[in-house]
């Protein structure tokens, strides 16, 4: 049987966050930059970006780069002026692990992509 991912979805295949945005799928390493959150329990937004379900940091699927972020520092959810553009510039500057999504002897498996 073959696995396949819905439209929206995210979960965890190895040290991966897959899932599929915009009718593509899509491989990223699991750890968000900000404070280290599993984004294979993430979300997929109306933009196609993977958003960390701790403090909403978004992050571009095609790239790794972080494109928004954070929404809040430890338990605090609110505005973090300052921090957020300093985390945010760090997402930029080290980006996600992008991987291909390919499909091996009726599984999906991860390739690691070269930048």
């Amino acid at each position: 049987m073959t696995e396949a991912w819905l439209p929206g979805t995210v979960r965890r295949l190895g040290g991966w966050a897959v899932g599929n945005s915009r009718g593509t799928d899509f491989a990223v390493s699991r750890r968000c930059r900000h404070q280290f959150a599993d984004l294979s329990e993430g979300s997929i937004d109306a933009d196609g970006c993977l958003v960390c379900p701790w403090h909403q940091s978004r992050y571009d699927v095609t790239t790794g780069r972080m494109v928004s972020g954070p929404r809040g520092f430890l338990g605090w959810h609110g505005p973090t002026p300052g921090y957020t553009q300093l985390i945010r510039g760090l997402g930029r500057v080290v980006p996600l692990r992008v991987g291909r999504v390919v499909r091996e002897a009726g599984r999906m498996v991860v390739r690691p992509r070269e930048r």
